[in-house]
């Protein structure tokens, strides 16, 4: 795996619709993945002997246009979901800055740990809308894919969700890479 951290933020700027919008998602069996209401964290770690985040990078950066226009800069994490050793997931999380510094110990604790285990074990965070978008075969997050020995022989697809917390709205992107697409028409 030669992803490094000169190359974060691997994010890119993208059009995402609304979930409902269903006659535009995949005929496929990631359809339902997509759509997951629970903890992808959770799901993921039921396909694998061993699960594993790696950080790509995170910081305090401004979001991509469109991405988040309510904010001017916002922490940024990036990791790799990995099972059994093969990068499944790409995902990139947007935190506001006020929110940040209100729980920056459980944000900046996690390290190698997934943030869904945090989102999904806590009241505080709401799980919100989902919103789902493709990413052609010649996007950055393509070239990420191809970085990993993963071929990208058609678009890739991912969602983001929103979580709230009191006031604040974190949002959570996560793109299938083609590894998990090929193992999950399998299962």
């Amino acid at each position: 795996m030669n992803v490094t951290s000169l190359s974060f933020p691997y994010g890119e700027s993208i059009q995402w619709f609304c979930a409902e919008s269903a006659n535009k998602l995949p005929k496929s069996p990631l359809k339902e993945w997509l759509l997951a209401t629970g903890s992808l964290t959770q799901k993921l770690k039921t396909c694998c002997t061993q699960f594993e985040v790696k950080v790509l990078g995170e910081g305090l950066h401004a979001p991509l246009d469109g991405e988040y226009p309510q904010q001017g800069s916002v922490w940024i994490r990036e990791v790799l979901l990995c099972l059994d050793s093969i990068p499944w997931v790409f995902a990139r999380t947007l935190i506001p800055e006020k929110l940040m510094a209100e729980r920056q110990a459980d944000f900046l604790g996690l390290g190698t740990r997934p943030l869904g285990e945090l989102l999904f074990s806590q009241d505080h965070f709401i799980p919100g809308r989902i919103e789902v978008a493709s990413f052609e075969t010649c996007s950055r997050l393509a070239h990420l894919a191809e970085s990993l020995d993963q071929s990208v022989e058609h678009e890739l697809w991912g969602r983001r969700r929103y979580f709230h917390h009191g006031e604040h709205e974190m949002i959570v992107s996560e793109i299938f890479l083609p590894a998990a697409e090929q193992a999950i028409r399998k299962l």
